[in-house]
């Protein structure tokens, strides 16, 4: 077998975990922190750093390829696992994990992860523990055959080869007016996010995200360069639902209300209303979707809460619960099952937006845009953090060097082919 030694090295993630219901419950901000007792199980406060966990598979050519564990940010909230603990985490990783790793062919990317990720004591693994440990198998993958993570995805998934690049959405974190300048100025696909998670940032009737969204389309246009229009994405974080009240057509009167402020935009609001429960969510989602459309509104809705493993994301993409499905790499699980909902969103014709959490790692980000690329996502964060640049740049920088790669290899096998093609003609 390929691997004959794991590593494990504890790190952190490039932002905080946050506890969602105490700060809808009202928690306020004092500088960086939020005061107060939290509320989700697992958090002892409201704000506390992101950790990772990096699991390194020791090859027999003594090469060690990583691969990085972790939660998002607003862990325990929406059906998602609980807040990530390392201890735990390497615990079970060690017990249970470690041993199946010294067992598969690692050259077989889609066996070895099914062989590694069978159930333990007849529950699912951790997903932290699948998205972590199914980065670094890519990365063995990609070196035993010497190709590129997405051409492994490829191959495996009978895919071919990739040749659009796929637009990349930044999200502001709380700097919101800076962070949309730099998005501007760097021409970034969607902008800006908005991370609009709070009564306050919201405001009474929604009046203060409408500001929001009309100083976010004027400031493009007063300071983007010539033919810049990219697509605006605003997260509310249920804030539609909370404000105005959890009824399918009054929301998407206000959806409809805020898509005419900025008739020249495609706008995607993310996250309009948290019904409860993923059935719920699916019914009502729908509704809203069908709602929009026969009014021919430039608006589109995004789920993410409620919408979190494959087979959830298979349940929305099939009812039409969506324009857009965030396939939320951490709460996905293996980046598997993140290649398997990109190509079922397309099946269904929704669109696939490779998501994940600013509380990732570069290495984490890099394994994404590998999968997202190689099954044509219709587009993908830029993560990890909220600083924009560095995610801006992890991001792009490798779906630029991943294309470079590709295009060398179509240009020498066309020059295999026209020296071929001669030689048989003499």
């Amino acid at each position: 077998m390929q691997i004959k030694d794991i590593l494990l090295a504890p790190g952190s993630g490039a932002f905080f975990y946050d506890d969602q219901a105490a700060i809808r419950a009202g928690a306020t901000q004092d500088g960086f922190m939020y005061p107060g007792e939290p509320i989700t199980p697992g958090f002892t406060s409201i704000r506390a750093p992101a950790s990772s966990l990096s699991v390194g598979l020791a090859l027999t050519d003594d090469t060690v390829v990583w691969g990085d564990m972790v939660g998002v940010q607003y862990s325990g909230a929406g059906g998602r696992d609980s807040l990530f603990e390392t201890a735990q985490i390497s615990d079970l990783t060690s017990r249970v994990v470690v041993p199946r790793l010294l067992d598969v062919d690692a050259s077989c990317y889609l066996d070895a992860c099914a062989k590694v990720f069978q159930p333990f004591e007849h529950k699912r693994l951790p997903l932290a523990i699948e998205y972590g440990v199914s980065q670094a198998l890519l990365r063995a993958a990609a070196h035993l055959h010497r190709r590129t993570m997405a051409e492994v995805v490829c191959s495996e998934f009978d895919l071919p080869l990739p040749t659009r690049r796929v637009p990349i959405y930044c999200q502001s974190g709380d700097a919101r007016e800076i962070n949309v300048d730099k998005m501007i100025l760097k021409a970034v696909d969607v902008l800006p996010h908005g991370l609009i998670n709070s009564r306050q940032k919201f405001g009474a009737d929604g009046q203060t995200f409408v500001e929001f969204v009309k100083w976010v389309a004027a400031r493009t246009r007063q300071i983007g360069r010539p033919g810049y229009h990219p697509v605006l994405h605003f997260d509310v974080y249920g804030w539609i639902g909370l404000e105005m009240g959890l009824e399918p057509q009054s929301m998407a009167d206000f959806i409809c209300t805020v898509a005419d402020i900025v008739p020249d935009f495609t706008l995607n609001i993310e996250s309009p209303g948290d019904f409860g429960s993923t059935q719920a969510q699916i019914e009502n989602y729908a509704k809203i979707v069908s709602i929009l459309d026969n009014r021919g509104s430039n608006a589109r809705i995004v789920v993410d809460e409620r919408c979190n493993t494959l087979e959830d994301i298979r349940l929305f993409a099939e009812a039409k619960a969506a324009h857009l499905v965030q396939i939320k790499t951490p709460d996905v699980g293996s980046l598997v099952d993140t290649a398997r909902a990109v190509l079922l969103c397309k099946e269904n014709e929704v669109g696939a937006y490779v998501g994940g959490s600013c509380t990732e790692t570069d290495l984490s980000a890099q394994a994404s845009v590998q999968v997202s690329v190689a099954t044509q996502a219709d587009m993908m964060l830029a993560k990890p953090g909220m600083g924009v640049d560095e995610a801006f740049s992890i991001v792009g920088n490798e779906q630029n060097r991943l294309f470079a790669v590709l295009n060398r290899r179509r240009a020498r096998a066309e020059n295999v082919w026209m020296r071929s093609t001669v030689s048989h003609a003499e």
